[in-house]
């Protein structure tokens, strides 16, 4: 899901300006904070499905009024049983009313208890591996927890009604069983509403009828593909229908399905116009649309933001990355969908990553900035990991600075480390495994695909990345020699004790006016050095130029001459103004005391501090122009150095 801003419109298609906008470095936070549903429920998972049956199809039936807060209809369940059952447990909210259960044509006793549990006596045992059904008849007023599972509203004075279930809400207005490992197959969805209105639900519209005597109208949905209890929605208005098949190039059409409120038809149009450049993008990078024998469309609806109800997102509004994220959930979400809360980085750490690789690959110019804006939301706290420990901890769960940013610059890191060929073969062998297409997966499942497309062992990375909190620094000391070999002394820190030591490809671009070359240090331990010979004069060194590392500010330093020293320790700027930033020798940790004297003799500036790591930053007070003389003492080891004040710009 996705918190939106509309930012402004630019490009082309069709002959109309599509509503690409700006990258909003906010935008993660808006959709992370829209998809933090605050529902009490526990998570739920497991390998397989629970509650001892496995659901293969549902025949839902609803009658509803926008205008109304209000649902009455049937649930309708065919299932086989993968245990010996006497009884038969779903879920249902409070706000519901449970009139009949029928099991084979007969009323069977039931309870709803105050948890919201469900529980269906059957008359006999069923032993494992039977197909059997059960009919659920239920009308009531959905409480609507959290941020809304069933909301009425309006829209230009116009009743507008929609559901919006994740993680937990599915039960708060229909019987249901919230199993992440238990998609249902197949589904037939008719809803009756009165005439007038509209009904946006999941898969491809197989009839629209009008009721008694023309004052209601009932529509039905078929969807044919294995399908998450938080993916079924329905949303009722007086939608206006667009359609813009969207060509993927592949002698493959999708067709393009937007349910826009009336006052809204141009910008819907726009956002139709996103569509068709971003959906043959993923499909040309991740395999044709997952469900294009049936529909992609949108549904607007009364939130700022967006869920990516399958083949039917719901959009509170318009915005290019909002658009992309919710149809790269049809992939990362969708098709393949978390096993686990724990493992939600799957949905939304994709989905963040693919609504900026649209900025890689199609508005190329605010790539690096979109990247940038993840790192330091990242980096603006110093913990955290993607993994979610608990699951009951809701804003964590959603929270935008892990599960979102956090999840995508690891995803990035992967590409990175693996390289674009292996990245892609392994994320698409992944989204196409028997054992995990329109099924479910953990992050192990991720990682084994990726090993195996690029043959590298990943355990490390994943332990750091995933499960590790925090991300490094590093400090980058160079020089070169007039023969042209270059030395490099590159040392890293860590934002938090649990990971001590990230082991990555750090790349440097060495440049002069004239020339560049990108050189990969393999960097496996702090103050690792290095010394290779470049074909020309460089005048500056550029760390991670292209943005694949997930890092804090870092440090730059060229050392003159070109030697670097094993001890002693450098200033710089110098001359300086205020802050004088030093690097510190081998011999240079623990205590430090340091003494700053003028050309007299005389002291203007002592401090004692421990040196936990190799950049220190000093703030100096106001002092005259001219030389002065640092001297550093830890233990026996004593350096001087002279630094020049300057306060000229």
């Amino acid at each position: 899901m996705l918190r939106w801003l509309f930012l402004g419109a630019f490009g082309l298609w069709s002959g109309m300006a599509v509503a690409q906008s700006l990258p909003d470095p906010n935008e993660t936070g808006y959709i992370a904070c829209w998809e933090a549903k605050a529902h009490g429920a526990l998570a739920k998972s497991a390998s397989t499905p629970v509650f001892g049956y496995d659901q293969h199809y549902a025949r839902l039936t609803w009658q509803v009024d926008p205008a109304v807060n209000a649902i009455a209809g049937e649930v309708w369940v065919h299932f086989t049983t993968t245990m010996d059952l006497d009884e038969l447990i779903m879920e249902a909210g409070q706000g519901l009313v449970v009139d009949e259960v029928a099991f084979q044509g007969v009323s069977i006793p039931f309870t709803h208890a105050a948890d919201d549990q469900l529980s269906m006596s059957l008359p006999a045992t069923l032993t494992s591996g039977t197909l059997d059904s059960v009919l659920i008849t239920y009308h009531g007023a959905p409480a609507g927890t959290g941020f809304g599972s069933f909301e009425i509203g309006d829209h230009n004075g116009t009743p507008v009604l929609w559901t919006l279930s994740e993680p937990y809400g599915s039960k708060d207005w229909w019987p249901c069983k919230q199993d992440l490992h238990d998609k249902i197959d197949s589904i037939d969805v008719r809803v009756t509403a009165p005439i007038g209105n509209r009904v946006a639900g999941n898969g491809v519209l197989a009839a629209v009828d009008t009721l008694t005597g023309g004052t209601e109208i009932r529509y039905h949905w078929r969807h044919r593909h294995p399908i998450a209890y938080y993916l079924i929605a329905i949303a009722v208005t007086d939608y206006l229908e667009l359609n813009a098949p969207i060509d993927l190039g592949n002698g493959t059409s999708v067709d393009m399905l937007t349910y826009c409120y009336p006052e809204d038809e141009f910008v819907a149009w726009l956002n139709a116009g996103d569509i068709a450049q971003q959906m043959p993008l993923f499909s040309d990078l991740f395999g044709t649309y997952p469900f294009a024998d049936e529909k992609y469309g949108h549904a607007q609806f009364g939130w700022g933001g967006g869920m990516e109800h399958q083949t039917m997102s719901f959009l509170g509004g318009y915005s290019y990355e909002l658009a992309a994220h919710e149809l790269a959930h049809q992939w990362f979400g969708n098709k393949v969908t978390c096993g686990s809360w724990q493992d939600l980085w799957l949905n939304e750490g994709f989905a963040t990553y693919l609504s900026g690789l649209c900025y890689d690959f199609i508005a190329t110019q605010y790539w690096k900035g979109w990247l940038q804006a993840r790192i330091d939301g990242i980096t603006s706290q110093p913990g955290g990991s993607v993994h979610v420990p608990d699951t009951l901890d809701i804003d964590r769960l959603f929270d935008p600075r892990l599960t979102y940013n956090k999840g995508a610059m690891v995803l990035h890191m992967l590409r990175w480390v693996c390289g674009d060929a292996d990245f892609f073969a392994g994320i698409n062998a992944y989204l196409n495994d028997p054992e995990l297409a329109f099924g479910t997966s953990r992050t192990a499942d991720l990682q084994a695909h990726l090993e195996a497309s690029s043959g590298l062992d990943l355990d490390e990375f994943f332990l750091d990345w995933y499960y590790g909190q925090g991300f490094p620094t590093y400090t980058l000391l160079w020089g070169q020699s007039p023969d042209g070999t270059v030395q490099v002394q590159l040392d890293q820190s860590t934002s938090h004790p649990s990971v001590p030591f990230y082991e990555m490809p750090v790349p440097v671009r060495f440049k002069n006016g004239a020339q560049d070359s990108l050189v990969i240090l393999d960097h496996t331990m702090s103050g690792q050095t290095y010394s290779f010979w470049l074909p020309f004069l460089a005048d500056s060194a550029l760390l991670d130029p292209d943005i694949w590392l997930l890092r804090g500010e870092g440090t730059v330093l060229r050392v003159p001459g070109g030697e670097l020293e094993a001890t002693g320790v450098t200033a710089f700027p110098n001359p300086f103004d205020r802050r004088l930033d030093l690097y510190l020798g081998t011999s240079f940790q623990g205590p430090v005391s340091m003494t700053l004297t003028d050309a007299s003799g005389r002291v203007v500036f002592e401090s004692s501090l421990v040196a936990a790591r190799r950049d220190l930053q000093l703030t100096l007070p106001d002092l005259a122009d001219g030389t002065y003389l640092l001297e550093l003492r830890s233990g026996e080891d004593r350096t001087r150095v002279r630094v020049m004040r300057s306060s000229a710009p």
